[in-house]
């Protein structure tokens, strides 16, 4: 579907009026179809997805598009208000504990699980009539729009689609049989959906310091003790990591459980739901804790390597965690620029204005680094899947990068968009609120930043020269952006080149340890900045938009370059800043020659 002229943006709509003319109070983005609004996500897919099956997609992610901007959004609202209840006992005081979730969640699951099938679709075909499994870029694109509706069911969606794909990667054929069916089934009365505990008190980043022991009972194991955070508590099946009597400390001593919250006569498993934690954020999605006392569960894979399959999980989650940031970064960008465009200060819209111009490139960087690198990254995913080993060197280090990077900016971002609301994005009457609570958690689930910057620098970079491979796959993309100015593509490639041998060098030294975090970024932004003038350039040569190319000189100019110039130099890099920021608020589109001419300025 080619974007008319009126779709490049945020689509134009006057506020409300009561017959006395427009109102003082901007609107939001409800009522608008999230994916027709959003023309660079549909660039990018254009990109990055094979044009059958885009065409094929098309009805379902303008489907998804309509919903998350109407239904979903007012379900998850409704939702955040009424979090889940854990109801310890039934009437008759037996021990049947469930959580009880307000009509709204389960209105969201149904859409989620029941009419896309977003857990299943990479599993297996049928799923929105695609004959075959359908490929990364292609679940990733529905989560997207989906999340940003709402944040919270993200995550059994995610779990229950990383959770089948270690049973099916590790499991044994009879526990395929078993459970594999019921995890991919779109009919709710069928599903079994899935989740992970790894989380206790003595062991959160730390996993090696993990308590729960399993004890073996005959074909199966019993499994004593606690896990602290369990999103998703009642999940019909909770893949584990506990350590099997007499096994040693530290991760190597960890197997890998699949446990499930009935038993096969349908009584409930020996696990206890001890409380529902009180979270900042994701309110509508149940986390508690639990107490293993004897909790039926079964081997998965080879017991000595429980934690090195589970981070298998882990790293699909980390890129879902990605897309996520992305995609709740499009809807704080898409609120601002509906609050600038609609709201008068001063006699003029704050679109106008120099500061609130500003303000929004800001937002506008930060959300298209992270469309960019999830799209990359779901791209190499599939190649990767295929065999391609040096796609799966360059997967293994952007997966960390991004979750690490894009969460962090989330926060900012939902931050400034708030700002741009005013007080009224500080009242739970508008999504900024939650879109700011549900920001920060991004930072702590699946690893810290800590954590994540240093599996990317200690880990990808230090043990498997994971640099190396991404360096190339950036100089690979630079080569085919012809549309790219030389000068500025040099520049480019050589901030690649400093990018790659800062993380070498931050890795080699154990003294340096603390830079890693910087060293990640500088990967990160490197990274994007290449991504976007690559993506930009192609646009811009098939004729449509080349504001990307744009974007990646703001990404050197402003997050890989000193704050502090001064002087004329201030001056010229202001000047320059406000033409880059008039192409990125405009709602044609700009051209290749003209994003060229804006790079080379």
């Amino acid at each position: 579907m080619t974007a008319t002229r009126s779709q490049r943006a945020v689509l134009p709509r006057p506020a409300a009026t009561d017959g006395r003319g427009p109102q003082p109070i901007a609107p939001d983005c409800r009522g608008l179809n999230f994916y027709l609004i959003d023309h660079a996500f549909r660039d990018l897919l254009r990109l990055y997805t094979p044009e059958a099956l885009l065409d094929h997609l098309q009805p379902y992610l303008h489907r998804m598009g309509e919903l998350a901007g109407g239904r979903l959004d007012e379900l998850a609202h409704t939702a955040d208000k009424h979090p889940p209840v854990l109801q310890a006992r039934d009437r008759y005081g037996r021990d049947e504990q469930w959580i009880e979730y307000h009509p709204a969640y389960r209105e969201l699951e149904r859409v989620a699980f029941g009419e896309f099938g977003m857990h299943a679709m990479s599993h297996r075909g049928g799923v929105l009539d695609w004959p075959e499994p359908l490929p990364p870029i292609a679940k990733y694109a529905f989560q997207y729009l989906f999340t940003q509706a709402e944040f919270g069911l993200m995550c059994p969606v995610s779990v229950t689609d990383t959770s089948t794909h270690l049973l099916i990667q590790f499991g044994s054929e009879a526990l395929k049989r078993r459970f594999v069916p019921h995890m991919l089934s779109q009919d709710l009365s069928e599903l079994w959906k899935g989740t992970q505990f790894m989380t206790e008190k003595s062991g959160g980043s730390d996993v090696g310091a993990i308590e729960t022991l399993a004890r073996r009972d005959g074909d199966h194991w019993r499994l004593y003790g606690e896990k602290w955070f369990c999103s998703h508590t009642d999940a019909e099946v909770a893949l584990l990591l506990a350590r099997p009597e007499g096994a040693p400390p530290g991760t190597g001593g960890l197997g890998l459980f699949a446990m499930p919250r009935r038993l096969e006569d349908g009584s409930p498993n020996d696990y206890r739901i001890v409380r529902l934690k009180d979270k900042l954020g994701s309110r509508s999605m149940a986390s508690g804790e639990i107490v293993l006392q004897g909790a039926l569960a079964y081997q998965v894979g080879a017991l000595d390597r429980g934690l090195k399959q589970m981070l298998e999980q882990v790293n699909l989650s980390r890129l879902s965690h990605g897309v996520r940031a992305a995609a709740m970064m499009r809807r704080c960008l898409n609120e601002s620029l509906q609050a600038a465009r609609h709201r008068q200060a001063f006699g003029r819209r704050l679109i106008d204005l120099p500061l609130m111009r500003r303000q929004l490139a800001k937002l506008i960087v930060p959300t298209e680094q992270a469309l960019s690198v999830f799209a990359f990254t779901a791209a190499l995913m599939q190649r990767a899947s295929e065999g391609e080993a040096a796609a799966a060197r360059v997967l293994r280090i952007l997966t960390p990068l991004l979750k690490f990077r894009s969460c962090r900016d989330n926060i900012r971002v939902a931050t400034g968009a708030m700002e741009v609301r005013g007080g009224n994005g500080y009242v739970e009457d508008w999504v900024n609120a939650r879109l700011v609570r549900d920001a920060h958690l991004g930072v702590l689930w699946e690893g810290t930043s800590n954590i994540n910057a240093l599996d990317a620098i200690t880990r990808a970079v230090g043990k498997e020269g994971a640099q190396v491979a991404l360096a190339e796959a950036l100089r690979e993309c630079l080569s085919a952006a012809e549309g790219v100015p030389a000068q500025f593509r040099e520049r480019l490639r050589g901030v690649v080149d400093r990018a790659a041998d800062f993380a070498a060098q931050v890795a080699a030294d154990p003294q340096r340890e603390a830079l890693a975090r910087q060293a990640a970024s500088g990967l990160y932004h490197a990274a994007s900045a290449v991504l976007l003038a690559w993506e930009g350039s192609r646009l811009g040569a098939a004729g449509g938009d080349a504001r990307r190319l744009v974007t990646a000189r703001l990404v050197l100019e402003h997050r890989l370059a000193s704050p502090f110039a001064g002087g004329e130099e201030a001056w010229e890099r202001d000047t320059w800043d406000r033409r880059a920021t008039d192409l990125l608020l405009r709602e044609d589109t700009v051209s290749l020659p003209q994003a060229a001419e804006a790079v080379s300025a």
